[in-house]
């Protein structure tokens, strides 16, 4: 039996009480600044069992304005930006030395909780992006050294031939270099976090940088 979407959707609850606790959140007593709240709200999240709480959604678009979207990991937060890597050659590096701008989304639902970051994006120079690569897992060598990240794979065959070649490559030489993985950042111009409510009536703080670049302004928004 075919399955009725809509009513599937109809079905679904958001923040059901069993799995979701909704914190109260005063605005008055947030910090000057968004990355303290960003790392006290990452830290909560992780406190209350979220899953991949260090996934989030990046949107960039491509030469002609068309916007596109993934999920990524976070690699970092801190006075330099929002950090996160990729491929020059994939669509996602395309897209950022095209159109240097990205947004990011964050959502954990077991808070009720989102938060949204906008800005210029830049690349770190290559000796500090191979050292975030390879300060991680032998598997996330293993899958930069893959390569060709967004071209068009001939089959699963393939995939499986150069996934096993970069797997030993990686175990064998750990600090092998991958020229095109590159660590991004995004300067922050624009934070917002989204506090949900069970009666609707949630809570959006705006963190917008000023034009000296240093100083931060802080508004509320309606739901």
């Amino acid at each position: 039996m075919a399955t009725d979407l809509h009513e599937l959707l109809r079905s679904l609850r958001v923040w059901d009480p069993e799995v979701t606790d909704l914190p109260s959140f005063e605005p008055d007593t947030a910090p000057a600044t968004p990355l303290p709240l960003f790392t006290e709200w990452f830290a909560a999240a992780v406190a209350a069992g979220q899953t991949e709480p260090h996934t989030m959604s990046l949107a960039t678009s491509d030469e002609s304005g068309l916007p596109d979207v993934r999920i990524v990991m976070l690699h970092g937060a801190d006075a330099d930006g929002w950090s996160f890597a990729s491929h020059t050659g994939s669509r996602k590096g395309r897209h950022l030395a095209a159109r240097p701008y990205a947004a990011l989304g964050f959502y954990w639902p077991v808070l009720g909780r989102q938060v949204r970051v906008r800005g210029p994006v830049t690349a770190a120079p290559s000796a500090e992006s191979q050292g975030d690569l390879h300060a991680r897992s032998t598997g996330a060598l293993a899958a930069a050294l893959t390569g060709r990240q967004s071209e068009v794979l001939p089959s699963l065959d393939d995939l499986a031939r150069a996934s096993q070649s970069a797997w030993e490559r990686a175990s064998r030489e750990p600090e092998a270099p991958v020229p095109s993985w590159t660590l991004y950042r995004l300067r922050a111009e624009d934070v917002e976090f989204f506090q949900g409510d069970e009666r609707r009536r949630h809570v959006r703080l705006r963190y917008r940088r000023g034009e000296d670049g240093e100083e931060w302004s802080r508004e509320l928004l309606w739901p």
